[in-house]
């Protein structure tokens, strides 16, 4: 699997990355934003029939976008409008806490006297030196952190350098919407479960992580385009096959840990917000913790629920795709 499509799926599964970018690295310019895109995206956009009228729309996020993404779909609008409520991974209060980047760090801090050095190979190593040499970033800030954390932000670093803004992302749109229309929004986890769940990468894992980062700091371009192009397309398909299935078939264990076992875990509070007297309301997540026969959207119609996609830009008017394409 490589780095690019392995880096997405965790930007696809995990929200927390949006409220600590990269804290110790320096950022890098963005892209220009150009005028916004004559079509919206074709939302990944699923509807879940409860008791007595009660709903959820499943709304399947890209946590990084540019100003190009908006407007968003009519679907999506609609979905919106008829929500009494939204549903996140975590909730605003702790999206938008100043003190979130600092506890990630906190959490990369190595607390066992080893050094960053200590975990590479010397090719690794090397590298390290010469992108911090490139980006002006003194190699002693990394020194005493986990090769997880680093991996990550210098993924992160080389997204944003493309243009791909957390502050422009999904979450963070329709968490503002919300504050503005007077929609309660709560969270399906804590920035502590999230943290814990990156941070409880094996050894090797992590070393993957970063040597990959590394290895493919100048030629991702082409591939994070792709994926983000195909969750514009609203293609399910094409993200399942490469994010999802890749990511299961290489690392099932960070795949069983970010993906299976959080998306077990929402099926409780899901459930809830089925029953009569519910309403409707808008759940707002990491593409990938809806795709294929993992995602909560098979789960759900697994436990008998009526599940349809919901995409006009797909389906003839008036009629909506069933299952996956």
């Amino acid at each position: 699997m490589n780095w690019m499509a392995r880096t997405t799926a965790l930007l696809l599964g995990v929200a927390l990355l949006l409220g600590a970018p990269a804290p110790v690295l320096a950022r890098q310019a963005a892209v220009p934003v150009a005028a916004p895109a004559h079509a919206p995206p074709v939302p990944l956009l699923w509807k879940v029939s409860g008791a007595q009228g009660s709903a959820l729309y499943l709304l399947g996020s890209f946590h990084l976008l540019t100003l190009r993404d908006y407007p968003l779909s009519v679907d999506v609008d609609t979905a919106f409008d008829a929500s009494r409520r939204l549903l996140f991974e975590l909730s605003p209060e702790e999206m938008q806490a100043p003190e979130l980047a600092a506890r990630m760090l906190r959490a990369a801090v190595r607390a066992d006297g080893r050094q960053l050095k200590d975990d590479l190979d010397a090719e690794t190593w090397q590298r390290l030196q010469a992108y911090a040499g490139a980006n002006g970033l003194p190699l002693e800030k990394l020194a005493g952190l986990k090769p997880w954390f680093v991996g990550l932000s210098i993924s992160l670093a080389q997204m944003q350098r493309q243009g791909l803004d957390a502050q422009a992302g999904l979450d963070r749109h329709l968490m503002a919407r919300a504050a503005d229309a007077g929609k309660p929004a709560e969270g399906l986890e804590s920035a502590a479960a999230q943290i814990a769940m990156l941070d409880g990468m094996d050894a090797e894992e992590q070393r993957q992580l970063l040597r990959e980062a590394l290895e493919q700091v100048d030629k991702g371009d082409e591939q994070s385009r792709r994926l983000h192009d195909a969750w514009r397309r609203g293609d399910d398909v094409t993200l399942w096959r490469d994010m999802a299935a890749q990511m299961r078939q290489d690392y099932p264990g960070l795949y069983r840990r970010i993906n299976v076992e959080r998306n077990d875990a929402w099926l409780a509070p899901l459930r809830q917000r089925l029953q009569a007297g519910q309403g409707t309301t808008l759940v707002v997540v990491g593409a990938l913790h809806l795709l294929g026969e993992d995602g909560v959207v098979e789960k759900l119609r697994a436990e008998g629920y009526e599940v349809e996609r919901i995409c006009s830009a797909c389906a003839p008017a008036g009629k909506a795709n069933g299952r996956n394409p």
